[in-house]
């Protein structure tokens, strides 16, 4: 290479050095907390990104995902949204109501876009749903206002059922005390007897079930919670072992061998929170943006646990499911 092309390209390269130093400097950070073990948000964490994409970020490029996961141990929440608020991080997607609190009580300034299953207002988290005032927006996905259908839809499943059990996590005690009410309605209009059962640890939900079984009730209503989501498989084969039709509000524990699920897409309800989450990076602000109420619903089924446990699917609610699993 001749001395005066050398000298050009030395130039250039110097010249390109500061700003590839102030792009990655640019380079906004992202945080993301949840209450779940890593491998069991993989999916939603696939629709984040996605949503991230279609604002134009891109995980690794040019934008930065700080995650922080409680593994199942909640308490662990407000020092996980602590730490992404020391970093600091130029927005927080919060993956449930827990998450979400832990947020909101770390800091009143950095954006926080959040999915929950229940009303945001009533908890306190918004203003309106259509005007979420202060530093918060996010996504609804109804997993409260659709528990009086799903247990409609369980009883077409086994119209013998009569006395159902109701499993509650006792620490989601605010998320809970709706959609308790809604069942309750749904099980008195058709003639249903609910009994709740509580559980908070894996010990609890073994004892719960063997509860079930010793008072022969006839099927089992799980309630939305971020706990039972992490233990979902060990949910779904209590209800096989012991022989009891469960119904559960999202799809993944029907995947996991669960009986039937009725409830919004949690992966599409992810995807809105990264295009809101991206939509902030690029200037809006979440007081300008309105609570999405998530509109993707289905109903799945598992045709081969409805066969183990000698249920005949309707064919009614065959060409209803959105997905059936064989």
């Amino acid at each position: 290479m001749r001395r005066r092309e050398f000298i050009t390209l030395l130039r250039s390269a110097a010249a390109a050095w500061p700003l590839a130093a102030r792009a990655q400097q640019a380079m906004p950070a992202i945080g993301f907390l949840a209450s779940q073990l890593p491998d069991a948000i993989t999916d939603r964490l696939r629709g984040f990104r996605q949503g991230l994409k279609d604002t134009g970020y891109v995980e690794g490029e040019n934008a930065a995902i700080v995650y922080r996961l409680a593994e199942n141990q909640d308490d662990r929440l407000p020092t996980l949204a602590a730490e992404l608020v020391s970093r600091p991080v130029a927005v927080i997607a919060t993956a449930g109501a827990l998450p979400t609190f832990a947020a909101t009580a770390a800091t009143t300034t950095i954006p926080i876009v959040f999915l929950i299953g229940d009303d945001p207002a009533r908890l306190g988290l918004v203003t309106s749903l259509s005007r979420p005032g202060g530093n918060i927006t996010g996504i609804n996905i109804l997993t409260s206002e659709l528990a009086g259908k799903r247990l409609e839809l369980l009883r077409e499943l086994v119209p013998q059922a009569a006395r159902i059990a109701v499993l509650v996590n006792p620490a989601n005690a605010v998320a809970t005390e709706t959609p308790l009410k809604d069942i309750d309605a749904a099980a008195r209009a058709t003639g249903m007897q609910i009994q709740i059962h509580n559980a908070n640890t894996s010990a609890e939900i073994d004892t719960a079930f063997e509860t079930m079984s010793h008072e022969r009730l006839d099927a089992v209503f799980v309630m939305a919670s971020s706990f039972f989501n992490g233990r979902r498989l060990q949910l779904a084969q209590l209800a096989a072992f012991y022989r009891l039709p469960a119904s559960y509000g999202l799809r993944e524990y029907v995947e996991a061998g669960g009986l039937m699920s009725y409830g919004t897409s949690v992966v599409d309800g992810f995807r809105q929170v990264g295009i809101y989450t991206g939509r902030i990076l690029n200037g809006a602000k979440p007081a300008d943006l309105p609570v999405v109420q998530s509109s993707k619903i289905e109903l799945v089924i598992n045709a081969q646990t409805a066969r183990m446990l000698g249920i005949t699917v309707p064919d009614k609610l065959l060409v209803a499911a959105d997905d059936v699993i064989e």
